[in-house]
């Protein structure tokens, strides 16, 4: 009689023990077919109030808005429609708005979105003790990468030569072109990153260490004013006035003719360092 009970009991649990297997591939299943009904959507309002909305309007209208207003009505965990409805505010000067609209961004879709913000934060909005938090959560999340054509660690170190960290950010710049050169070659290395290693010897009062650096800025970029500028400031330092003064005057009129930073993003804002040569007569 036990025997027979034991039999029934291990039946009953085997067939539970398929049930729930079945049943979790069925809900499995289920999950699959609502996340790609729930891509679909998305993708529905993103190609209605996005691509064939906001787009055809002004960047800076108030249409661009409303447009995305009325996709984020109908769905608003649409990380895209967020950092479309930030970008052209930071781009008007709107930092405090727009980073409330790129937080929501992060929010659902932070892989896809968090370093774009952390570019913002740097460039834009200039809040760099956030940027910094951003850009190393991003490191120790999915290790140093590229942002707007430039590592993570390339900004790290620009946010600290923005809060005078000068020594912190001399050690990661010269960190971060010595494992570009090893890994991809000294070709790799932007211009900017010698350039911005230079600023920072000379802001520690490093002049011929700076001026050394600078020197690697002009095979990329002969032209290149403010590296012209800084070089003839650390000249002036070490007493070379002759040559500062020419080189100086070399500066300003490569400057007046356009040959400054060159990033896509410095139409609209002003990078860290960068002349102002309108004010040179």
């Amino acid at each position: 009689m036990k025997y027979h009970t034991l039999i029934i009991i291990s039946l009953v649990l085997l067939s539970c023990s398929q049930s729930t297997k079945q049943g979790t591939k069925e809900n499995n299943k289920i999950e699959e077919v609502q996340l790609m009904n729930s891509e679909e959507v998305q993708d529905s309002i993103i190609e209605i109030h996005l691509k064939n909305g906001a787009w055809t309007k002004g960047l800076y209208s108030r249409e661009w808005q409303e447009e995305i207003d009325k996709g984020l009505a109908k769905d608003s965990t649409i990380a895209y429609l967020w950092q479309q409805k930030a970008m052209p505010l930071y781009k008007q000067g709107k930092y405090e708005l727009a980073t409330k609209y790129i937080d929501q961004a992060v929010k659902y879709d932070k892989d896809q979105h968090q370093d774009y913000r952390a570019f913002m934060k740097c460039i834009f909005a200039k809040t760099y003790n956030e940027a910094i938090l951003d850009f190393e959560d991003l490191i120790q999340r999915k290790g140093n990468s590229y942002v707007m054509d430039h590592s993570y660690y390339f900004y790290i170190a620009l946010s600290k030569l923005q809060l005078n960290k000068f020594a912190e950010a001399e050690k990661i710049y010269e960190s971060d072109i010595a494992s570009q050169e090893k890994n991809q070659g000294k070709d790799w290395v932007h211009y900017l990153d010698y350039f911005y290693l230079g600023v920072t010897k000379y802001e520690l009062g490093k002049y011929e260490e700076a001026i050394e650096v600078l020197e690697k800025v002009f095979p990329l970029y002969p032209e290149f004013a403010e590296a012209l500028y800084y070089k003839a400031k650390c000249l002036r330092y070490l007493e070379k006035k002759d040559e500062s003064i020419e080189l100086m005057k070399k500066a300003i009129e490569y400057g007046k003719k356009g040959y400054t930073i060159n990033e896509d993003n410095s139409i609209y804002e002003r990078y860290p360092y960068q002349v102002r040569w309108e004010l040179y007569q």
